[in-house]
């Protein structure tokens, strides 16, 4: 390798999750070729990473290697009585060997790569047993005579033998290792791999723990980045505000407008942290997030979805009117905030309103503003708050259409409402989502205030 960027193969059996590793470590979902079959990849392939514009390490995803105990029976052949050879000579000597354009050609491109490179991770799967093979394996690549960093893949299965294979690698002298689930890795699984990398190669230590700082930088912008996206949907549906004449026709209308503006928005915001962790549609299911039961982009104003989050609603929704949209009455400076009024309309149970008496009826007779009502804004920052969660715990090798659970977050559940959402229910030119939108700079203090405020809380459990 050239001496300004750091070479590291990632080398082991096959089917061990070498190409999902490297998706995850590149955030790159396209990276290789990912399937169950054995034997994916059959060629070296290559991704680099950059540092202030300038590459720094390149990863060099191998083969998987099958025939190691049959090899490494054949390396022992290789000297002649009277020589003397060290162990990246003899697998010099095997490279030029015919078997190694023949029977071994696989692991020859391997050991190749280990000969170019300044290190390698060796990619487990803690779900195998330790047997014979894996032995012979290590034995080989550690004749390469490069520093060799095992690292554990799928611990967050059910059940896994992390603690035999820290055994086995122990007695073969690799007392470092990194518990690294592609599909699902720590939070922190980076800083430490580049941690253990930086004591085994020295002097690229401090190159190594820049680019884990570095990283651990992007992560952090990237957080900021989501809840500033969450926030900005929140205030778009809080401030919208939809006008309308009172009778049932132009009620139940303007209902659902207000339904499809505020479902389109949280799509958008959707694709964008979509985007922004670099995941893609195919990434969900029918682009929708399966959520207890119900669809991601089923009506957010059905009282089940409510219900299934676990969000407080008045009896408007409990009795199965429209939940999510409030009235408000110009004239009283009223408002039924359940939404009961506007769920009768949309239900065609109009003649409910009457059980709340004459004096309020009459009230309606002028135009009115419907709004979303607090439940829905609790439901909206729920959804889209767990879904941020899950991308940032969520491997790019991971393969299955994300699952959300309910969220545990019960400040947002039935906490108070942030200050800057109540403000923004006052400023309807904020939304976006209306005509005469002005994006002014007390608007984008409120958004950047109220991330911060989202993002502080404590985090929904994964």
């Amino acid at each position: 390798m050239h001496d300004s960027v750091i070479g590291i193969a990632v080398v082991g059996h096959t089917n061990t999750g070498k190409t999902s590793l490297l998706r995850t470590l590149t955030r790159d979902t396209t990276f290789g070729d990912v399937a169950d079959r054995p034997g994916t990849t059959r060629h070296v392939e290559g991704a680099r990473l950059r540092l202030e514009g300038r590459a720094v390490l390149e990863w060099f995803d191998t083969p998987g290697m099958e025939d190691s105990i049959a090899l490494l029976e054949y390396l022992e052949r290789l000297a002649g009585p009277d020589e003397r050879l060290d162990g990246p000579a003899r697998i010099r000597r095997f490279l030029d060997t015919p078997e190694a354009h023949g029977r071994y050609e696989q692991e020859a491109r391997v050991l190749k790569k280990m000969l170019d490179c300044d290190a390698a991770l060796y990619v487990i799967d803690a779900r195998d047993p330790v047997l014979g093979k894996h032995r012979d394996e290590l034995a080989i690549l550690a004749a390469c005579g490069r520093p060799l960093l095992p690292v554990l893949n799928f611990v967050n299965a059910p059940v896994h033998r992390a603690g035999e294979w820290r055994d086995a690698m122990a007695r073969l002298g690799l007392h470092a290792a990194v518990e690294f689930d592609t599909v699902a890795p720590p939070l922190d699984g980076e800083q430490q791999l580049y941690t253990k990398l930086g004591v085994l190669l020295d002097r690229h230590a401090d190159t190594l723990a820049r680019l884990a700082d570095s990283l651990a930088r992007q992560r952090r912008e990237r957080h900021a980045a989501a809840y500033e996206l969450l926030a900005d949907l929140l205030v778009d549906v809080a401030a919208l505000h939809i006008a309308s004449a009172s009778d049932n026709t132009a009620l139940a209308a303007a209902s659902q407008q207000l339904r499809e503006q505020v479902r389109q928005r949280e799509q958008a915001c959707v694709t964008a942290l979509l985007a922004l962790y670099n995941f893609r549609a195919s990434d969900f299911a029918d682009d929708a997030l399966p959520l207890q039961g119900e669809r991601w982009g089923m009506d957010l104003f059905h009282p089940q979805a409510l219900k299934d989050m676990g969000v407080q609603v008045g009896m408007g929704a409990a009795a199965g009117a429209m939940a999510g949209a409030a009235v408000d009455l110009f004239s009283a400076g009223l408002s039924l905030g359940t939404g009961m009024l506007i769920g009768a309309a949309a239900g065609g149970l109009w003649q409910g309103v009457e059980k709340l008496g004459k004096r309020v009826a009459g009230k309606l007779r002028g135009w009115r503003e419907i709004s979303v009502d607090d439940a829905v804004l609790r439901l909206l920052a729920l959804r889209q708050r767990h879904l941020i969660d899950a991308l940032e715990r969520r491997g790019h090798a991971a393969r299955d259409p994300l699952r959300l659970d309910r969220p545990d977050d019960e400040s947002l559940r039935r906490g108070p409402l942030p200050e800057a959402l109540k403000e923004a229910r006052s400023r309807p030119e904020w939304s976006a989502l209306a005509k005469g939108h002005e994006d002014s700079e007390r608007r984008k203090q409120v958004v950047r205030d109220l991330a911060k405020t989202l993002a502080s809380d404590p985090a929904p459990a994964p």
